[in-house]
């Protein structure tokens, strides 16, 4: 049986991409009309995997675009602008070797979600359109001893006992808010922070995707309005795709991997997915209309106003990477303290412990090391859009848990069918500057979602199958279904296909909390 605990809220404006600046505003003659899909005959198939969009395509391009996709996921790729907007990041000036769009690829705010770009320090720029409004959106895995069996009697009670816990839906709040100190410690120090108040451990900051910590951010560099949408909502899940599942572990792929990370058959985990809510949301829209004076006084003309940019090395450009840095934090500390009410809830009915296996961010821009067209290795900024690091075994920025298996990557499909666990091959390195995608992508807009089934009837379907669902709303619940995703077997068959990542477990929900 589910339920809806607060019907009829609306989704937050922050998961909603773009929404704040109304439809995508693409330049005269350089775009179709809205629903005009990509032209299929101008891609060119490099492999079973990977299909290249040319630079004759349009001018403009200083790279090429490149496609993971199979052909059972390419007509709905072909169907809405996403791979315009793939050819529009191509003209970023500074970009490295391709403009990339992972498999669960759609129509976003600039940058298509699913998008990775790489640019030059020297030459290139800072988008924020290449890391979206939600930044740190991200997914963290927590691991526990429990069995389906053992959890199945209480799973009711245990979702009423996390719905009274965590704050959900539209505006939602935290009990606390911060005061404006804390709140710039928070921003300043990230994971950290939470450690030396006995709120995280030395585990959760090695088991999270840069130890929780960006040197190079700074509270400053955050508005004020963005400071007073962040400091009641640390420790809130939001809305929109935003969930916490608590899964079951249905199928391992790799044993020696699965072993090393914790991971067995018919084992419990929660995955939580959230992001830094309403401060990221303003930290994007303040630096995109600052972007936009920017590019007039450097003379930088581009087909999409959307992908507003500044230099790297321009003042605008290191303050909006110090300030996505700071909304990085604030989105690792949500994600610790969301970790915290699911741990007191499970001890409170379980009397069991939940261990951080890993927590990965899909909307960042970061600079990293990779080897070029020349071989040779160059720093470069990486944006991730809807897309997640995947470095292998050995790669120097893994913390000492994951050096020898590489760090897990988290793929989260939908709330009726499976999520994946994954590890990153040396093959992400040298295609897709290590990235993959960061979940199974939507397959249809929210509206049309809603016109699928009445939430009831949804509801009653996914109980049926075993899969218990509490909602903020029931339109928000109805705008998840699981037929508005593409699936995530052809999405992660793209990734294991084009030796970008390994299977190591499928994980079935069983219990979802969606904001």
């Amino acid at each position: 049986m589910s339920e809806c605990v607060h019907p009829g809220q609306p989704c937050l404006p922050e998961t909603r991409e773009g929404q704040e600046f109304g439809p995508s505003p693409f330049e005269a003659g350089q775009m179709p009309p809205h629903g005009s899909g990509f032209p299929g005959d101008v891609l060119e198939r490099i492999d079973p995997w990977c299909w290249r969009i040319p630079r004759r395509f349009r001018a403009g391009m200083r790279v090429e675009g490149r496609v993971f996709a199979s052909e059972r996921l390419l007509p709905a790729i072909l169907a809405d602008l996403s791979l315009f907007q793939c050819v529009n990041v191509a003209a970023l000036p500074g970009i490295r070797t391709a403009s990339l769009v992972m498999p669960d690829v759609h129509q976003g705010y600039g940058f298509p979600i699913g998008g990775v770009a790489a640019m030059g320090l020297n030459d290139g720029v800072v988008s924020p359109g290449g890391v979206g409004f939600d930044i740190s959106c991200g997914v963290r895995l927590l691991i526990s001893s429990l069995t389906e069996a053992e959890i199945r009697p209480e799973l009711r009670a245990l979702l009423r006992t996390l719905v009274d816990a965590i704050p959900l839906g539209v505006g939602s709040q935290a009990k606390v808010s911060l005061s404006p100190g804390e709140l710039d410690t928070i921003l300043r120090e990230g994971l950290p922070a939470l450690l030396v108040r006995g709120l995280a451990s030395e585990e959760d900051l090695l088991a999270c995707e840069m130890g929780g910590h960006c040197p190079e951010a700074d509270p400053d560099c955050v508005s004020p309005e963005a400071k007073a949408r962040g400091r009641g909502q640390l420790g809130s899940l939001g809305s929109g795709n935003h969930f916490l599942e608590i899964q079951v572990v249905e199928r391992v792929f790799h044993p020696p991997l699965a072993e090393r990370f914790g991971l067995g058959l018919g084992q419990v985990v929660v995955m939580l997915h959230s992001g830094s809510r309403g401060l990221g949301h303003q930290v994007a829209s303040d630096y995109i209309r600052l972007m936009g004076a920017v590019m007039a006084r450097e003379g930088i003309v581009l087909p999409d106003r959307q992908l507003a940019c500044a230099p790297i090395g321009s003042s605008e450009g290191r303050r909006y990477m110090a300030a996505m840095a700071a909304a990085s934090h604030f989105a690792w500390c949500n994600r610790q303290m969301l970790t915290e009410q699911v741990r007191a809830a499970f001890f409170r009915h379980f009397k069991a412990t939940l261990r951080t296996l890993y927590d990965v961010s899909h909307n960042m821009a970061r600079v990293e090391g990779h080897q070029g067209e020349d071989g040779q290795r160059h720093n470069l900024l990486v944006h991730r859009k809807g897309a997640t690091r995947a470095f292998p075994a050995g790669h120097v920025e893994l913390s000492a848990p994951f050096r020898e298996t590489g760090h897990p990557v988290l793929v989260p499909g939908d709330m009726g069918r499976a999520s994946y666990v994954l590890v990153g091959l040396p093959g992400a390195m040298a295609r897709t500057f290590g990235s993959v995608c960061h979940g199974a992508g939507r397959l249809l807009s929210r509206t049309a979602a809603r016109r699928l089934q009445r939430c009831d009837q949804l509801e009653a379907r996914l109980a049926a199958a075993g899969v218990m669902v509490y909602g903020a709303s029931r339109r928000g619940v109805a705008e998840e279904a699981p037929e508005a995703y593409k699936d995530i077997e052809a999405v992660v068959d793209v990734l294991t296909g084009a030796g970008l990542a390994r299977r190591v477990a499928r994980l079935r929900p069983i219990g979802v909390l969606k904001g």
